[in-house]
């Protein structure tokens, strides 16, 4: 996910297969395709005559952009649901659909599928096909000293729902996940039925690890979280198996088609909730529609460059979200940008806004993520230019009833970065062998180079350039002080100053 594209003599980006340099590919792609032609007001009118029956070509261009801004969540989860679930060469492969896989470490740099990656705890997960029948969840008892979280996600990118230390304890238990066509009753040995309102989904898991030792403790609490479709847990007769599936892969020459053709395929498994009904009907008025096929070169060159430029307008919209969702409190920007479908309340633009800023984010209940790009004194983060201290006065950690993280990305690509004491992030576990000032502060150093055997411990390496730093705040209090409700909490991150 090193967010880089090429462009061919046809003015057609030709990205990797990385997410990150897919979705960047398309901001530079259509920003190529709108400069094409001198004469468009002339095109335009000439499509308006021949297609007199359909909406006006200026007016695709809107629709165009509020679809791209509703579907751009969940392109960004179809192709992380690609890469991890249906192309075993992906290289990011995990495992099939209803599987679970485990990962016994934590994301480096080298996991490249998610922008801003969270490496506090090692993963599991699943990719739900919940189309022939509800898949059951059991998890084991967790020591209460010990956070984990299951999240599930659906295809819009919703958290509709959670198991775990916050929701539902540290117990073990079994849990049923149901697709939008199932109507049963909750089955005997089953805590809780979570309703997706889509065919697929992700469910994911963060396990607590508490250092290097502990990674076998972790291993044992991973190989007790079961996945097993509703008929094997209660010893049933198993229904008949759901059609195969033809997935279309992204890949750079199927990048050459606009988004429509990924959006409607995904719809396919997306029954409209009654809310969207209309919407889903304007977009049908320009060809976007469950299953539809959508072939972008038969379009004419007028509509070929509104679409264009309403993809544009767009992105450019969801990139304006993210950098101004929230209150900036220190030079942090703290916010709410991920939830269920009650937390969005109808916005697509904030959705498409989370997706962007980091999908798969928890929910602020489970944990609230401050971001920063800019020191102190309102300039932008860069370590090639200067080096920095982050001041956590005694006393005033981040409060949280789990633990908390802040994590170091690559300004420009919203990833991991290499650097040579693999160190990606500092956290509260790691308190104990941090050197607090006299005064029972604690200062992190964050800079390129090392600050020296003496501060080393405190050392959060940056890259040589832009610098976006996450923290991460796990199962946050609500009490005073709090972080809660984000941006208008009674704590406060400190500043990140630019060192003397």
């Amino acid at each position: 996910m090193d967010g880089t594209t090429a462009v061919n003599n046809t003015g057609v980006m030709k990205p990797k297969r990385t997410l990150f340099g897919l979705m960047s590919g398309i901001a530079i792609g259509v920003t190529l395709l709108a400069g094409c032609g001198e004469k468009k007001d002339d095109a335009i009118g000439k499509a308006e005559k021949k297609d007199a029956e359909k909406p006006g070509v200026v007016a695709i261009k809107d629709t165009v952009k509020e679809a791209y801004i509703y579907g751009f969540p969940m392109l960004m989860n179809y192709g992380v649901m690609y890469e991890y679930f249906v192309d075993r060469n992906s290289g990011q492969f995990k495992a099939p659909f209803n599987t679970i896989y485990n990962e016994a470490r934590v994301f480096t740099p080298k996991d490249t599928a998610v922008v801003t990656p969270n490496s506090d705890t090692p993963y599991s997960f699943v990719g739900l096909d919940l189309r022939a029948e509800p898949i059951v969840l059991c998890v084991p008892k967790v020591e209460k000293t010990r956070y984990y979280d299951v999240q599930l996600v659906d295809m819009y990118t919703f958290n509709y729902g959670y198991i775990g230390s916050r929701a539902t304890g540290s117990d073990a238990g079994c849990y049923v996940v149901a697709g939008p066509d199932w109507k049963g009753e909750t089955p005997a040995g089953i805590k809780k039925v979570f309703n997706s309102e889509t065919q697929f989904g992700l469910v994911g898991y963060r396990t607590q690890l508490f250092g290097p030792k502990d990674m076998p403790n972790v291993v044992k609490i991973q190989a007790g979280y079961k996945v097993q479709p509703l008929s094997q847990f209660l010893n049933q007769p198993a229904p008949p198996a759901a059609p195969a599936i033809e997935f279309p892969p992204f890949t750079k020459d199927d990048m050459k088609t606009p988004f429509v053709k990924y959006l409607n395929f995904i719809l396919q498994f997306c029954p409209p909730v009654e809310e969207e009904k209309a919407l889903r009907a304007k977009f049908a008025t320009i060809g976007i529609e469950a299953g539809k096929p959508f072939d972008f070169d038969k379009l004419s060159d007028a509509h070929k460059a509104e679409m264009a430029l309403g993809i544009k307008e767009g992105y450019d919209a969801i990139v304006e979200k993210r950098d101004n969702f929230a209150k900036l409190i220190n030079g942090w920007l703290i916010g709410s940008i991920l939830g269920d479908r009650a937390f969005f309340k109808g916005d697509f633009l904030l959705r498409a806004a989370g997706a962007l800023a980091g999908i798969y984010g928890n929910s602020a209940e489970e944990a609230v993520y401050p971001l920063a790009k800019h020191d102190s004194a309102g300039e932008p983060l860069d370590g090639s230019k200067h080096s920095y201290t982050l001041t956590f006065a005694a006393g005033a950690f981040p409060p949280v009833n789990a633990f908390w993280s802040v994590t170091m990305y690559d300004g420009k690509t919203q990833l991991l970065i290499e650097n040579p004491i693999n160190r990606y992030l500092i956290n509260s576990p790691m308190l104990p062998t941090m050197k607090k000032n006299p005064d029972g502060s604690l200062t992190l150093y964050i800079q390129k180079d090392s600050p020296g055997k003496a501060r080393e411990s405190n050392w959060l390496p940056a890259p040589d350039g832009p610098i976006y730093l996450v923290m991460r705040l796990y199962w946050p209090k609500t009490e005073p002080p709090s972080v809660l409700p984000p941006g208008d909490g009674t704590w406060q991150p400190p500043s990140i100053v630019p060192a003397k």
